[in-house]
């Protein structure tokens, strides 16, 4: 397949702000990057892979360079479509990938062995088109693997210039500890967004407390907290919100008041929803890269844009507060989803 490399004149180009995520092996990404996740995978059909080759084109030219991606998106389609889009940009951006998870008989097992991840980076650079991966993270953490093996695992793939970061997804603090003493994470990816504050418990004190940035994935609330999705939305029959409490016709009328807050916000601060939503958390701190994902250019704009909303203390602590009396219904997982995230 050829690919075209789309550079038309697109107006409202972004130098978009820098953070670094690290401290022991720091990696200097966007402040918001893009999750590219449901290009291919999770929500409904997937996006024809002409339109999105564009969008991710476009948006880099628009001066987002931050992609974060999966093996399992599609699964193997997500890296493909990276590979393809990015292929003449690779000096100008970075791409996170992540291994760890297989799909077996149609359902996702987590798989943490040495062996498979080795083969899976080895997948993942020939579906980019890299010669190494910028960030690699352990999607899932395998119970029936020590971590130590798989930090060692890490530790060779680094050492041959395979990877250059690595990372760990929805692991638990303790783990966090005994892989960053052996070899130094750069980043943990977690969801964290107004309506899921866990990680302010224990996560993001231990990632201050170790020099490690946190990138939050579902920094929108899977889509709720831009104010398009209500009681009365209806998802593609194939889009996995269908099948989680959170996103119950109950459960989302309840949850409705949060969205109401961000609209009120965003009227005083002439902004979006979704913009508010993803300026608190950058506010949250300097180490701390959301990953909002999205299909449409115009989303794509709009989250670009919340960078340049600035809250003042006052502003912060209102909208917390305000946060902290919604009383948020639904669990954000399933029960097997929850037990492959180690909850």
């Amino acid at each position: 397949m050829e690919i075209v490399v789309y550079q038309e004149h697109l107006k409202g180009r972004v130098f978009m702000n820098k953070r670094t995520l690290g401290s022991a092996s720091p990696l200097t990404v966007d402040a918001i990057g893009l999750g590219c996740m449901g290009m291919s995978f999770a929500y409904g059909e997937p996006k024809s892979e002409a339109d999105m080759i564009r969008l991710l084109q476009q948006a880099v030219e628009l001066g987002e360079t931050t992609f974060d991606t999966a093996e399992v998106y599609g699964p193997f389609t997500n890296e493909r479509l990276l590979g393809k889009a990015l292929k003449t940009y690779h000096d100008q951006v970075t791409i996170a990938t992540k291994g760890g998870i297989k799909i077996v008989d149609g359902k996702q097992v987590v798989d943490g062995e040495p062996h498979d991840l080795v083969a899976s980076v080895e997948g993942s650079l020939d579906r980019l088109q890299v010669d190494a991966i910028d960030m690699y993270y352990l999607h899932r953490v395998d119970p029936n693997v020590p971590i130590e093996e798989v930090v060692e695992t890490m530790g060779q793939l680094i050492k041959a210039g395979k990877i250059r970061h690595w990372g760990l997804s929805e692991a638990g603090v303790q783990t966090i500890r005994k892989a960053n003493a052996i070899q130094p994470l750069t980043a943990v990816e977690s969801e964290y967004s107004l309506w899921t504050r866990e990680p302010e418990r224990e996560l993001i004190p231990t990632l201050e407390e170790l020099g490690i940035g946190l990138v939050p994935f579902s920094p929108l609330g899977k889509g709720f907290l831009t104010g398009k999705i209500d009681a009365n939305t209806t998802f593609d029959k194939n889009d996995g919100r269908n099948k989680l409490p959170r996103f119950q016709k109950d459960a989302m009328e309840a949850n409705m008041a949060l969205v109401h807050l961000l609209q009120q916000v965003a009227e005083s601060k002439q902004a979006t929803p979704a913009q508010v939503a993803l300026a608190w958390l950058l506010a949250q701190q300097p180490w701390i890269v959301p990953i909002p994902g999205t299909t449409k250019l115009s989303r794509l704009q709009e989250n670009m844009g919340a960078e340049k909303i600035v809250f003042s203390p006052a502003e912060m602590k209102n909208i917390t507060v305000a946060a902290d009396q919604v009383q948020i219904m639904g669990n954000r997982y399933t029960p097997e989803l929850a037990k492959r995230a180690g909850l």
